[in-house]
């Protein structure tokens, strides 16, 4: 199993930018996808995630209103289109796939297979 998180970069404050998470090895629809962050020096945090059919969401309070998540099941691929960003957003993001799981999780334990991160950082 391999997911291949893209997108990251430097952007302003109030700017967008929008990850791509592609999985390989794994029956996609079967798993709840998450996003997560990890900034320097503070424990890994949940973001958002989004059930298999695209139907249903989950936010961290955080993020509740800039952020959204969606997947394309046809291209095994997750998205985090990340609007009106603040630097306290800077951090490395990470998708994540949990079978069966439920989008409720914001657990990093309970999640089963990981991306290799993609950096994002917010200027002030």
């Amino acid at each position: 199993v391999q997911l291949q998180a893209s997108g990251g970069g430097l952007v302003q404050a109030g700017g967008s930018l929008r990850l791509s998470c592609a999985a390989s090895g794994l029956t996609f629809s079967s798993y709840v996808m998450a996003w997560f962050r990890q900034a320097p020096g503070k424990e890994r945090e949940f973001v958002a995630a989004i059930n298999w059919s695209d139907r249903y969401t989950n936010y961290a309070d955080s993020v509740k209103g800039r952020f959204a998540v969606s997947r394309d099941n046809a291209k095994n691929t997750v998205y985090l289109q990340m609007n009106s960003l603040k630097p306290e957003d800077t951090a490395v993001y990470y998708c994540a796939a949990d079978k069966f799981g439920s989008i409720t999780y914001s657990n990093a334990h309970v999640y089963d297979y990981w991306g290799q991160g993609t950096q994002v950082t917010v200027s002030s």
